[in-house]
């Protein structure tokens, strides 16, 4: 029988900024107001797809923990052995696990660092590092657009047809440097300019999502839903008024409604109790404000072999990402959109040894690929949807990339 391989947690004496811990290549994080988990290195990695990918991401970090020997002085979520994980948003494309050698996390006044292997524990740099700007050059096709549009007045009519009754279409844009994108410039900006949200880089995936799809805790899991968008203008009481006209937008209730219903209906099988608010708030982001609910439950004692994973499957896609009928709007996102989402608009986040864990969906994002990067927007079309408000809504859900990447 192999040896086991030791990991060890143990708390820190000290508090440091999470983002400035990272490498700068391949970095893996998870941080939303200066808490959360950051790490390098890579003990263990694979690659799934297909239709049973979070089973079988399920059994590959099983086996994993089955080689483990772990000492955890510190104990508690997002401590001992952790996963980070992009999963893709279509059973068709790649979703990658990473098993780092090194994690720093930070909760209220805790603090601590794990790492896998027969090492001493590793010396923290404190030093904050000289970031460098990434300058990009945008690729701006002629016709995107106008593309775009079209796509977006094809799905109008088939909503209108009664096929289905919401679907969200995305777009992207592809950017290249003359040097190798720096991620942790990107997530520092992020970090600053949108701290609400949550910072997450895994294998070249990067952004800040403010929709968190699951946080499971000892059987207590919460989704926030988010659906139906306004810009900002940047003048206080013009947003004001902006934001009670979005409480108020039928159609942006609309788009709401079916995003939480689907949410809702996906966790009830595993719940004892569900609560659903009655109606959303407004969530504002620096550049943006959303319609939000966050639907909460609590698994039933029944459900012995619950965890991210299963409730993961339950709720992806949802309605706030692909649409409902579920059925119907992935077809129409198949046959009409144009693009391959890759990991963009999937579960993206980590997953601890007891099957509890934080996992947002990758919104407001691009994936790196040495000096260039690919960015994503999409927007949520029912019946009522305008093709040329529905691309200022993707504009403005591109500025914070864009703008992290000047």
């Amino acid at each position: 029988m192999p040896a086991l391989t030791p990991v060890t947690t143990t708390h820190l004496g000290e508090h440091l900024p999470l983002l400035d811990l990272l490498p700068d290549s391949n970095p893996v994080c998870w941080v939303r107001g200066g808490q959360g988990l950051v790490g390098w290195g890579v003990h263990a990695t694979t690659t799934v797809s297909g239709p049973h990918r979070f089973a079988d991401a399920r059994n590959w970090w099983q086996k994993q923990l089955q080689g483990f020997a772990v000492t955890n002085s510190v104990h508690g979520i997002g401590t001992g052995p952790i996963l980070f994980a992009s999963f893709s948003f279509s059973p068709d494309d790649i979703s990658v696990l990473i098993i780092p050698e090194v994690i720093v996390g930070m909760k209220g006044e805790k603090s601590w660092i794990t790492w896998t292997g027969p090492l001493q524990q590793p010396t923290l740099n404190s030093t904050a590092p000289k970031l460098l700007d990434n300058s990009i050059m945008w690729e701006n096709p002629k016709d995107a657009d106008d593309s775009w549009k079209k796509r977006v007045s094809e799905a109008v009519n088939r909503i209108q047809v009664d096929e289905l009754d919401k679907v969200v279409l995305a777009r992207d844009f592809t950017g290249k440097s003359l040097k190798n994108i720096e991620p942790r410039t990107i997530l520092k900006k992020l970090a600053a300019e949108y701290p609400s949200t949550w910072n997450f880089a895994v294998a070249g995936l990067i952004g800040a999502t403010p929709e968190l799809l699951l946080r499971l805790t000892r059987k207590m899991v919460m989704s926030r839903v988010l659906a139906g968008t306004i810009s900002k203008t940047g003048d206080d009481e013009r947003d004001l008024a902006l934001a009670a006209s979005l409480a108020r937008s039928s159609k942006d209730l609309e788009e709401h409604e079916y995003a939480v219903r689907s949410v809702a209906e996906a966790l009830e099988p595993l719940c004892t109790s569900t609560n659903v608010p009655e109606s959303p708030f407004v969530l504002h982001l620096a550049n943006v404000m959303h319609l939000a609910t966050d639907v909460t439950g609590a698994l039933a004692e029944k459900m012995l072999h619950v965890d991210a994973f299963t409730i993961l499957e339950a709720l992806h896609p949802s309605a706030a990402v692909c649409g409902t009928p579920r059925t119907q709007a992935f077809t129409l996102i198949s046959e009409i959109e144009g693009i391959s989402r890759g990991r963009y608009a999937g579960p993206v986040g980590w997953i601890d040894a007891a099957g509890d864990g934080e996992l947002g969906i990758a919104l407001r994002c691009g994936q790196i690929n040495a000096d260039s990067i690919r960015i994503f927007a999409g927007c949520g079309i029912v019946a009522g949807s305008d093709p040329s408000k529905e691309l200022a809504e993707s504009e403005a859900k591109f500025i914070p990339m864009r703008s992290a990447l000047t």
